[in-house]
């Protein structure tokens, strides 16, 4: 990575074949990311993104020796006015600013492409490190706006119907570069917190299990709801997750979050076949978990996804069993509607084996499942044009399973090519 004349960046990275967007400079360096002269630092310099409001706190009162309170000041310059540099944080004194630069940096993600869909919808491809990068997809609807949110460099899971598996597994990203997706996209948007709110919602949808990075997510998670942060309201971020059991119970004892659950199937063994999670964390015990976790948060419910694909789990008779399995789930919840549906069309990549089920047999799907008084919804497919449709995100992985490697093997003995891949 190397700084030009222009103060752009130059990225040791190969966007992959299909970000052939918009081509974007990177976030340049500012003051922040450049020692002063003669500086020398006895640790590194914090990276304040990495930081919900307490640790920031904590750092301006243990390591810079300052109130508190000054760190307010600087969240709100960086959240909500888009401010990384120091020096233009025009409310600080010249002292407090010299600590900063010698301490700390706000150093962004920085944006390697971005498409727009004809819909609107929006997907940027942005750099974590000179070799891996990350997707992260605004949706615009009318009085809403909704971001999906990467929380992993690919995925540890295999999914059988999800193209970001494909890629395999290279790393957890930091409470930085989580939070630094919804920064990108809000100033892009011009988003400002509690005046001009065109940010509304965050799902943590994107690449990656959030669950395997538990305590990044959840941290990134309180900076987006934090008053100082987005300002977004605990039931508009959403955490979706395909079934880790025990820390979906961390979860409800620790964050207050909207939460979604990857079903896909009603049946064990077909969910093994496509979720191999549930054979570690089968489906009883994650509806056991489901259940405590809406009984911990009175009044709240819990999004069932289902991916349907022809003649795999589009049937009348998946939908009674998922129409039974939900009422159960009402049941034991005491509650009315705890469970909610988003049936999602599939959304096709190459080399999948799967296809998208008929419109019809969605359509009858649906009506079974409102007929049994299940409260259920179909997703409609944005941004299906720029691969940016949910299971379709692929960033830039350097695997460290191997399973990158096996896929291409298959489609090249298929004749499939790497188109998308």
């Amino acid at each position: 990575m190397t700084a030009n004349r222009d103060n752009t960046i130059d990225i040791q990275l190969t966007a992959s074949p299909e970000a052939e967007g918009k081509a974007v400079s990177g976030v340049a360096p500012d003051a922040t990311s450049q020692a002063l002269p003669g500086a020398a630092s006895a640790a590194p310099r914090k990276n304040i993104f990495d930081l919900d409001r307490t640790q920031l706190e904590d750092f301006f009162e243990g390591v810079l020796g300052e109130k508190r309170y000054r760190a307010h000041q600087v969240m709100k310059w960086i959240h909500h006015r888009y401010v990384t540099d120091f020096d233009g944080m025009t409310d600080l004194g010249k002292a407090l600013r010299a600590k900063l630069h010698e301490h700390a940096e706000v150093r962004a993600p920085i944006v390697l492409t971005e498409k727009p869909s004809v819909d609107g919808t929006h997907k940027w491809l942005i750099g974590m490190d000179p070799k891996n990068a990350i997707e992260a997809v605004f949706i615009p609807e009318k009085g809403r706006g909704t971001l999906c949110v990467s929380s992993q460099v690919g995925c540890a899971l295999n999914c059988s119907f999800c193209s970001t598996g494909t890629q395999g597994f290279n790393r957890n990203l930091t409470t930085a570069e989580i939070i630094g997706q919804v920064w990108v996209v809000a100033r892009h948007l011009g988003n400002m917190p509690h005046q001009r709110r065109r940010l509304t919602n965050v799902v943590m949808m994107g690449m990656g299990e959030p669950l395997m990075n538990f305590d990044n997510v959840v941290r990134a998670m309180s900076i987006m709801r934090d008053d100082l942060g987005y300002g977004l309201a605990n039931k508009r971020v959403t955490l979706s997750t395909a079934g880790m059991v025990p820390m979906i119970d961390k979860l409800g004892e620790l964050s207050d979050v909207s939460l979604a659950v990857s079903l896909h199937a009603a049946n064990g063994e077909l969910r093994t076949e496509l979720v191999p999670l549930n054979k570690k964390y089968p489906i009883a015990q994650l509806m056991a978990a489901c259940e405590r976790y809406v009984m911990r948060k009175p009044r709240s419910s819990i999004t069932f996804e289902y991916t349907l694909m022809r003649g795999v789990n589009d049937q009348p008779e998946h939908a009674r069993q998922l129409a039974r399995l939900m009422k159960q789930f009402d049941n034991a919840t005491q509650m009315k509607d705890a469970a909610k549906v988003n049936l999602i069309p599939f959304n096709p990549f190459p080399g999948t084996r799967y296809e998208r089920s008929d419109e019809e047999d969605i359509r009858a799907f649906q009506q079974l499942l409102q007929q049994a008084r299940v409260l259920t919804t179909v997703r409609r497919t944005r941004g299906d044009d720029i691969d940016a449709a949910c299971g379709q995100l692929k960033g830039q992985v350097m695997d460290r399973t191997r399973r990158q490697a096996t896929f291409r093997k298959m489609l090249a003995e298929q004749g499939a090519g790497e188109a998308g891949v």
